[in-house]
């Protein structure tokens, strides 16, 4: 039986001249979550996905293009994720759609749509804004976050290359830690097109792990097949459940493919909604991975 996901994904596809919800594809997070013991009524985290979509346009009601950027956020506590190929083949119906002659209106009702119809398919509450060449840019929320590929140095021997937690060990006598690397690559769970991005990651706790491990262990995931979101909660609950740290934030800024990334951040605590990543109306300067 084909699983959601394979409905558009390594297969080719016509993009839809007009409006086209029906070409949305929602997937259950649980099936993945399951491999971790992480619990949906449980979740050993909060946060959100976070989506660019820097290739989105519409018609006014006389025929005029309209050009700008989405920012669309949703919670990680909802039971699904849309597929991203079906994200873009339904923001690209959008391309040939007319709408009404007044634009500001036509902003207006199309975000209204694209937030109904991601409400309809994610059974969960979206946020939806639409962004021009006059948007202001908030500073980078990961300022002060050393790479980890600098801290150790390039005579790091490594040999693993597919996910293992036991490569992970304690640095004594460390209780905080801020860091990040831009070694993140994983690959999609269906077509396995590998996927680069950034991690960002701050601990706080009795014990934090040694760079170097961490490093390792992040290049471990390099023949991972998984979805970004997935990706990003498999490295928070790992460090979770190894080192038990007081407050955990992971964040992965993935680069963007067919005019959309994808940056999940998952959190201990509700800290994360400091960051302007996360907030809907806001747009940041973009990561060295974006």
């Amino acid at each position: 039986m084909m699983k959601p996901e394979e409905q558009h994904l390594g297969k080719e596809s016509q993009y839809p001249q007009h409006y086209t919800p029906d070409v949305l594809v929602a997937v259950p997070r649980s099936e993945n979550r399951e491999l971790y013991n992480i619990k949906d009524e449980k979740l050993p985290f909060c946060g959100v996905d976070v989506w660019h979509a820097y290739e989105f346009s519409f018609l006014l009601g006389k025929g005029l293009p309209i050009a700008g950027m989405l920012k669309i956020v949703y919670a990680c506590s909802s039971k699904f994720i849309v597929e991203s190929k079906s994200l873009k083949l339904y923001l690209n119906s959008f391309n040939m759609t007319r709408t009404v002659a007044e634009r500001e209106t036509a902003v207006q009702n199309i975000c209204v749509t694209i937030k109904r119809d991601l409400e309809r398919l994610l059974k969960t509450t979206v946020q939806v804004t639409f962004f021009d060449q006059n948007a202001s840019v908030q500073p980078f929320d990961f300022v002060g976050y050393p790479l980890l590929e600098d801290m150790v140095g390039i005579d790091l021997t490594i040999e693993e290359y597919s996910e293992n937690p036991e490569i992970l060990r304690p640095h004594p006598g460390i209780t905080s830690l801020k860091i990040s690397t831009h070694l993140l690559r994983s690959n999609c769970k269906v077509t396995h097109q590998p996927d680069w991005g950034s991690v960002y990651i701050s601990m706080e706790g009795p014990t934090m792990p040694d760079k170097t491990t961490l490093l390792k262990y992040i290049v471990s995931l390099r023949n991972e097949n998984h979805f970004h979101e997935e990706i990003c909660e498999m490295i928070y609950k790992r460090l979770d459940d190894i080192f038990s740290p007081t407050d955990l934030m992971v964040c992965c800024l993935y680069t963007r493919r067919g005019g959309l990334d994808i940056n999940p951040v998952r959190a201990k605590n509700q800290h994360f909604r400091l960051l302007n990543l996360v907030q809907p109306n806001k747009l940041t300067e973009r990561g060295f991975r974006q």
